[in-house]
């Protein structure tokens, strides 16, 4: 079972354990209230009462209850670039084209397999943001149940950020945003346009940072997180994304895949900024230059 724990410093001294565990490890009341009952609040690896005055040095264990049962997902023993881990959650650079989850009608072949046979037969795959089976970059996972809630709530406030690369088609110059709505063609399309009159408020904001072979890389931060945002907003400014088949046009060069990158996500966790950065791969790289 996940174990939260965190060390009471000389400014927590006199601090009820009930407002310390809410403000400083965001578990709420009716949680805590829950936990006690079940003898999963210890201080100093005993059971302790809410009202208790913390002093400097104490350390604070919440004891989480074990996640449920998650459907089986066949673990495959494949190659997954992990490039940070902690006890709460993971920073994994994806690779393209391999899709983030498994399917009713695709069992196998997902990233999804790859983190069960990395993490074990207890893995609840929880993604805190998706990325297209042909975007590759980084994508940030929790590890338990309340990992994920604390970092969804960042989702909604700028706390999570991210930011992607992408070769698009034509010369694009300076920095712009697009702000078009993005509705679905239909409800059995996966495809999406901008439409003025049923769409919702999608704001895409852009940067070019390299030119080369009549292509243009920009660096794009996504104000909004609509389904294909960044891929749609490029076709509709006439720069579709190189590669892209469903908005543009497909290329050999990159089969199963589009010029699309999650490169750089930052988020805060116990009171610190991280952030991470990946790399343009070099085959996206090299569509600036043959």
């Amino acid at each position: 079972m996940p174990v939260l724990r965190k060390t009471a410093q000389e400014k927590d001294a006199g601090r009820k354990l009930k407002y310390f565990v809410r403000g400083d490890l965001g578990v709420s009341y009716t949680q805590f209230a829950s936990l006690k009952m079940t003898g999963g609040v210890r201080v100093n690896g005993e059971a302790a009462l809410a009202n208790y005055p913390l002093r400097a040095g104490d350390v604070v264990e919440i004891v989480l209850p074990a996640d449920a049962p998650a459907a089986a997902v066949v673990p495959e023993n494949l190659p997954v670039d992990i490039v940070y881990e902690n006890d709460d959650f993971y920073i994994v650079n994806k690779s393209a084209p391999l899709p983030c989850q498994c399917s009713q009608k695709q069992e196998s072949g997902a990233l999804e397999n790859r983190l069960a046979a990395r993490f074990g037969a207890q893995f609840v795959f929880r993604p805190l943001n998706r990325l297209d089976k042909g975007t590759s970059g980084l994508m940030c996972a929790a590890k338990h149940a309340h990992a994920c809630q604390l970092l969804q709530k960042q989702l909604h406030t700028g706390a999570f950020a991210r930011e992607y690369l992408a070769v698009v088609e034509g010369n694009v110059e300076g920095e712009f945003t697009v702000e078009a709505p993005i509705a679905k063609v239909d409800e059995a399309s996966v495809r999406r346009i901008v439409d003025f009159g049923r769409g919702k408020p999608s704001v895409t904001h852009a940067r070019a940072v390299a030119h080369g072979n009549g292509r243009t890389l920009l660096r794009l931060r996504l104000e909004t997180g609509r389904t294909h945002q960044i891929r749609v907003h490029m076709a509709y400014i006439g720069h579709p994304i190189a590669g892209d088949f469903l908005y543009g046009q497909e290329d050999k060069r990159l089969p199963g895949r589009f010029a699309l990158h999650s490169a750089h996500l930052a988020l805060e966790w116990e009171g610190k900024r991280m952030a991470w950065d990946a790399p343009l791969p070099d085959e996206l790289a090299a569509l600036l230059r043959d």
